[in-house]
């Protein structure tokens, strides 16, 4: 394994989708991704990076579902980036004005999700956010080339030039983590909207997936138009999270935490391309 990793079990296959666990919070939301993933029949492996403060009851479901821990830590990063990005000093420079991240969101945690490249095992993977479901088989995305993203789009068409990483395709390799840990931490850097607004950067020739790749929960009630239950394929809970209680938007966002529920539980899954539309 590379320097600053170390695995519960060697991989089992050169291709992975990888997610990102820093907290027990993100361990509840990592539960139902993984038997969305498996319930689409893939045979893929399941990676979960994980940060090495993550209580080891929160990791256990994980691994009894089969997913490969990899613990590790935050990027060995400057004190001056640390405080630039620290939680109170990134939200007072730039306020999340269109939704509410929950407390227990940590922006400097998100850079953590760029060691999946250190992940040199496989050739190619996947990162998907713990705050998502696979609602159909994406093994296709492997194929992608390195950089692959869908838009940013949830309130307006205009977004289409903003990447979402939430969703992305990569081909894990040393030196691309080594030029990315020397771009990101430069004097007086301030990246703001976190790994987001660095990987754009980073990639600025990004290739665009379809946005049912990583269909952002807003687009519900702010383009209901653009909503198709059969053709998404992953469904991305963007801001509040499915699993907060109280639930800031749980009235609009109602049929849509029902689902995260059905997958977070033990029993049957609705029929997808039978779920009813925003408009209905």
């Amino acid at each position: 394994m590379a320097e600053g990793l170390s695995a519960n079990r060697p991989p089992s296959n050169r291709a992975a989708y990888v997610t990102l666990v820093t907290n027990a919070d993100y361990a509840l939301g990592a539960r139902a991704l993984l038997r969305s993933i498996a319930l689409t029949g893939s045979e893929a492996d399941c990676v979960v990076l994980h940060t090495a403060g993550v209580d080891g009851t929160a990791l256990e479901p994980l691994a009894a579902m089969g997913a490969r821990l990899v613990e590790t830590s935050l990027l060995p990063t400057s004190d001056s980036f640390n405080t630039a990005h620290a939680h109170a000093r990134l939200h007072g420079v730039a306020p999340f004005t269109r939704g509410e991240k929950p407390p227990f969101h940590t922006p400097l945690d998100n850079f953590v999700k760029l060691r999946l490249w250190q992940l040199e095992e496989y050739e190619a993977a996947v990162f998907i956010d713990a705050d998502t479901l696979v609602l159909k088989n994406c093994d296709r995305l492997f194929h992608y080339p390195e950089f692959s993203a869908a838009p940013n789009v949830y309130e307006s068409l205009a977004d289409f030039h903003r990447m979402n990483s939430g969703v992305f395709t990569a081909r894990p390799h040393r030196a691309t983590f080594e030029a990315m840990l020397v771009e990101l931490d430069t004097p007086g850097a301030f990246w703001r909207r976190t790994d987001q607004t660095f990987l754009q950067h980073f990639f600025p020739d990004w290739h665009g997936l379809p946005v049912f790749d990583n269909m952002l929960q807003y687009v519900w009630f702010n383009m209901p138009e653009l909503w198709d239950w059969p053709s998404i394929h992953i469904l991305h809970y963007q801001y509040e999270k499915p699993w907060q209680d109280p639930h800031p938007k749980a009235g609009r966002l109602a049929p849509l935490i029902a689902l995260w529920e059905a997958f977070a539980g033990d029993g049957p899954v609705p029929v997808i391309a039978s779920l009813p539309g925003p408009l209905a």
